[in-house]
């Protein structure tokens, strides 16, 4: 396997840390959550070339992610671990949107083996998104403008970033904690309004007089884009 980005969502700490380090010594990079909600909005948000997860987890499990997923259209591969061996388990995970279903104990000799499957079934089947559609609002992640109403937007790289992670999570709270990391890659609070600031400015340039804002405060929650 290539250098590849993971995102393992798995809530058992020693299944956990062996396909983590394993992957890691192959020289992948491995983003773990244990929590389901989280662990979603990470998927979510992109960037990540194949996607494991545990069928069971707290907040959100397995099936719930993979469905969320592919009705957001998200294509990333997608590999179940879990201990829920039945048929009637594997075929509701395969239903869900999984491309793959590994049964616990996992053996890292076939994970990677599923893994390399996986990957060559989806760099022959998929062509990557050029660009987001949430409404009359257009997003380009290509020539990294947004149009709405045939007017084109022009951002600022950082506004384009936080608005492009808002659409992919649409109709999902973003806190200020997730944007803090995935937008400015902060993992602590820099006690400044940063985040306020750019709301404000990007409502300035999106927002359409006397209607409601494109970007929804949920008061002591976060930030969030309604689905269309």
């Amino acid at each position: 396997m290539e250098d590849m980005r993971f995102l393992l969502i798995e809530d058992d700490m020693e299944a956990a840390k062996f396909v983590a380090s394993s992957l890691a010594q192959l020289g992948h990079e491995v983003n773990h959550y244990v929590d389901g909600q989280e662990g979603l909005v990470a998927a979510l948000g992109g960037g990540f070339d194949v996607l494991l997860i545990d069928r069971r987890l707290p907040s959100l499990d397995g099936i719930s992610i993979a469905r969320r997923l592919r009705a957001a259209d998200i294509k990333t591969p997608l590999i179940f671990l879990t201990t829920m061996d039945g048929i009637d388990d594997r075929v509701d995970g395969l239903d869900a949107g999984a491309d793959d279903y590994l049964v616990k104990p996992i053996s890292m000799s076939e994970l990677r083996a599923r893994i390399d499957a996986v990957m060559r079934r989806y760099k022959t089947d998929s062509q990557p998104a050029t660009y987001i559609l949430v409404g009359d609002v257009k997003i380009d992640l290509v020539r990294r403008i947004v149009r709405r109403e045939g007017n084109d937007i022009h951002l600022q790289p950082q506004e384009f970033k936080l608005l492009e992670f808002l659409a992919r999570n649409k109709g999902q709270v973003a806190t200020k904690s997730m944007l803090l990391e995935h937008v400015w890659g902060l993992t602590f609070d820099p006690k400044t309004n940063i985040i306020e600031s750019h709301i404000s400015r990007l409502r300035s340039k999106i927002d359409k007089s006397g209607a409601a804002s494109f970007i929804e405060t949920v008061r002591g929650a976060g930030y969030m884009i309604r689905a269309a």
